[in-house]
């Protein structure tokens, strides 16, 4: 994993870093070719040169963003608003199981996003 990312969590609360460190873990698992980095401050990783997702700190958890995310039919991925086709998840914790859960979305695990 690149350090940039990993210095970028280090920085976040515990229980963020949880969020990060799962997310971490299951991108690198289901995207395993794509290139990571920092870019405009916040991890995101391209597929043969091209944003495919990312994420950030917001005061209300982690959005997992998805650059053609309004494309996708998953009901519990959310359309970011404005002209852009982004979308996210908002995670906010783990749960004992390391299925990433958000109270305000039906229980969006990383398998019902990350389908192999």
């Amino acid at each position: 994993m690149n350090q940039d990312i990993i210095n970028y969590n280090s920085a976040l609360s515990e229980k963020e870093q949880e969020v990060c460190a799962k997310l971490m873990e299951l991108i690198g698992h289901h995207l395993s070719e794509a290139e990571n980095k920092i870019w405009h401050k916040h991890p995101v990783w391209f597929l043969d040169g091209n944003p495919v997702l990312g994420y950030s700190k917001i005061k209300a958890g982690i959005p997992l963003f998805f650059w053609s995310g309004k494309s996708f039919e998953e009901p519990i991925i959310e359309p970011s608003k404005g002209k852009f086709q982004d979308a996210f998840i908002l995670y906010t914790t783990i749960n004992p199981d390391y299925a990433l859960e958000n109270p305000c979305l039906p229980y969006g695990t990383a398998r019902q996003v990350f389908r192999s």
